[in-house]
């Protein structure tokens, strides 16, 4: 293993500041959780497209028997046709893209939001808290705004070099800085 000078983290929200250091393998591990979902979100997408998939029972159903804060939000998704509609194409199509995207590392940061917002969505569709608020659905989506957060598409993905060409003689990601939002 190659040693390197360890990478410092520091971030101040509403005045409190942290710090720390990352071990140099932490880079692999970035890497290793961006490609379990990807892998993860990839599947899910190709099984609901191959096979007959509609959301329609699962937004009716789910919510309305297990205390589900969200209850009456999720039983209007479920009755209101054109959003079963929308539904029915945005998830398995959704899940395929962020899938691919984590896997290429291709607008990681992008595919991780969307990746998040889905975990979200699933974590109160498929709300339990006898066991605790947190659940794996939880997990998955800090796991997704992780990837977001170390830029884990440039970690052996196309992101590093998306973020480098050169447009009008200036790399990419300097010309347009608003991109490192949907980058890396």
């Amino acid at each position: 293993m190659t040693q390197t000078t360890q990478n410092t983290f520091q971030s101040s929200i509403g005045g409190y500041t942290i710090t720390a250091d990352a071990h140099p393998l932490s880079a692999w591990f970035v890497l290793a959780l961006r490609l379990m979902m990807g892998v993860a979100f990839t599947w899910a997408g190709v099984e609901k497209l191959v096979a007959p998939f509609d959301a329609g029972g699962y937004l009716t159903n789910v919510a309305a028997t297990n205390g589900n804060p969200l209850a009456g939000m999720f039983a209007w998704m479920g009755t209101t046709p054109w959003f079963v509609d929308f539904v029915n194409v945005a998830v398995p199509w959704g899940e395929l893209l962020i899938g691919l995207g984590l896997i290429f590392g291709v607008m990681t940061r992008l595919a991780a939001f969307f990746g998040a917002f889905m975990m979200l969505m699933f974590y109160f569709g498929n709300w339990s808290i006898e066991h605790g608020v947190i659940n794996g659905d939880f997990a998955y989506m800090l796991v997704f705004l992780a990837v977001a957060a170390f830029g884990a598409g440039r970690i052996l993905g196309l992101d590093r070099y998306i973020e480098q060409y050169e447009v009008g003689g200036e790399p990419l990601i300097e010309k347009y800085p608003r991109l490192d939002y949907v980058l890396g």
